[in-house]
Formats: structure tokens, sequence, C-alpha cells
């Protein structure tokens, strides 16, 4: 049986000679080993099969005769029959696979852009409608980005004369009245 090289979820590639090792391990004649080999992948297709991985049964052998090899090719020692350890790692590998997946939730549909334009002129109306000083303040908050950010509201908050706390409770206030604004504006433009 030729193998070709793969790739296994942690790095380790699956060769030529790792295949060789896994063979040797499983019986030091090459065409027993072989034989035992497909016995045991066969016996492992039925195992997953048994457990409603039909779709995938022969993908989580490989990855199980795949990590037997890796783990063979490190040195493992372990003398007997083979086909228990190859169960043991199979179990683990259905384990691994039953494992509830975090939920990615899908991207939000793309926004229309006549409703984007919509919301920045809501926001530059509301932005022109605050004291100069609150309008400053919030463009000077929102500026830069991770530790520049932090640095940046650092000295803003010394050239204002307040402490960095204040600063925040300021720029969450004038936040507020924005988002209330923007809020009436875009429902004024939707009813109209």
């Amino acid at each position: 049986m030729e193998s070709q090289p793969t790739t296994t979820g942690k790095g380790w590639v699956f060769t030529q000679e790792a295949f060789d090792a896994l063979l040797g391990w499983l019986n030091p004649d090459r065409e027993r080993g072989a034989k035992r080999y497909e016995e045991i992948r066969r016996r492992l297709i039925r195992f997953f099969t048994g457990r409603k991985c039909v779709a995938v049964a022969e993908d989580l052998t490989d990855e199980t005769m795949n990590r037997v090899a890796r783990k063979v090719q490190e040195g493992l020692i372990y003398t007997g029959n083979t086909a228990p350890y190859f169960y043991a790692v199979a179990h683990n590998v259905y384990l691994e696979y039953i494992k509830p997946k975090p939920y990615v939730p899908p991207p939000p549909p793309p926004r229309d852009a006549e409703e984007v334009e919509r919301e920045h002129a809501c926001l530059e109306l509301c932005l022109e409608r605050l004291q100069p000083r609150s309008r400053e303040l919030i463009r000077e908050f929102y500026q830069e980005e991770k530790k520049a950010k932090i640095e940046h509201r650092k000295s803003l908050a010394e050239r204002l004369g307040m402490t960095p706390n204040a600063l925040r409770i300021q720029a969450h206030r004038i936040r507020q009245v924005l988002l209330e604004c923007v809020r009436q504006c875009i429902s004024q433009h939707k009813s109209s």
C-alpha cells in the first residue's frame, strides 16, 4: 500500500517512513503487517460506523491511524496485541468528534449602501448640533486603536484637566446624546 504524505491537525506529516514504521510495529514481516493494518482499518471503520459516524467513518479511521503512526514513529513502546491500542486512540478521536463545536454565527447580511449613507449623514448632523467642546471631546476620544488609544485618552484627560475616569463618563454621556439624536434622525428619514 503506497502512502502519500499527509499533514495531521498538529502539523505532523504522515510519510512513507512513518507508514513503514507502523507496519513494522504491527508485524516484523511487512506482508503480515500490511494485512494486519487492513484488518484493523476495517474494524475501525465498523467501530465509527457503529457510533453513527457513517459519513466520516473513513476520515476518523485515517485520523486514528495517523495518530498511532505518529506515536510509533516517536518511539511508542507497546507490546502485545496492537488492536486495543488502536481502539483506545479511536475512542479519543470519537470523543473529540462528538464534542460540541462552538457556535459561529453567520456573518450579518451586507448593509444597504443608502442606509449606511443615511446613518453617516445623521451622525454628522448630530455632531454639528453638539456644543463645540463636546464635539471636539467625542472626536478626540474615539481616535487611535489598542495601546495608542489608551495613551491618547490619558493625554486627552490631562489636557482637559480631568481624570481618565471622568473623561470616560463625559464621553459616555455625549455618546448617549449622539445615539438618541441619530436614532431620531434615522426614524424621521424612514417615516418620510
